[in-house]
């Protein structure tokens, strides 16, 4: 493995941790970073920095495209907005900078994303998303006190109770993401901050 690469921006590094060579990856992750990188043409840090750990970036990746790509009543767009506000109340930078990049694409609003980040109740958003942010951020911070009520809230907008799983799970996970982001101080690419701009 390769010391922690620099970020093109500045001599920071990408992770605490050790990055290893796209080249030296195991067949099926460097397959993966690569089909990533001619579609976006970059590879996101949050590929490398993870690769540190193959069976734990496996894990971490199919976890995170059952979440983020599957079909239902949650549009792919209100999925990263779950992901950019509740990591924005993580203080996770990696994830706002990046999943608002994602968010300003498939929302095809270049604002949505900086104003879910900030304060997603006064965002240009429906009163439908602002309820299943509410419930999104409930599960963030205080878990242990979801009752039915917060259920109740979130059906007055349409809201199935498979609907309250998918929130529930994505702002779990990326509960997780959060705080690994943090402690491996993986730095958003450079790329990401000009993205559906």
């Amino acid at each position: 493995m390769a010391p922690a690469a620099a970020n093109t921006a500045s001599a920071a590094p990408l992770s605490r941790f050790p990055v290893p060579e796209i080249a030296d990856l195991p067949q099926d992750i460097r397959e993966r970073v690569l089909a990533v990188q001619e579609k976006a043409g970059f590879v996101p840090n949050v590929f490398l920095v993870l690769a540190h750990r193959p069976e734990e970036f496996r894990a971490f990746f199919a976890y995170h495209d059952a979440l983020m790509d599957k079909p239902g009543n949650l549009t792919k767009a209100e999925r990263e907005m779950i992901v950019v506000a509740t990591s924005n109340a993580n203080q996770c930078q990696y994830c706002v900078v990046a999943h608002g990049a994602i968010l300003r694409i498939r929302a095809k609003n270049p604002l949505v994303a900086d104003q879910v980040a900030i304060n997603y109740r006064k965002a240009d958003i429906t009163d439908r998303q602002k309820a299943m942010l509410d419930f999104a951020m409930k599960v963030s911070f205080e878990a242990y006190a979801v009752g039915d009520e917060a259920f109740a809230a979130l059906a007055k907008h349409g809201f199935s109770a498979d609907d309250a799983w998918d929130i529930a799970a994505i702002a779990s996970f990326f509960g997780l993401s959060n705080r690994m982001a943090n402690v491996t101080a993986m730095r958003p690419n450079d790329e990401f901050y000009t993205m559906g701009r």
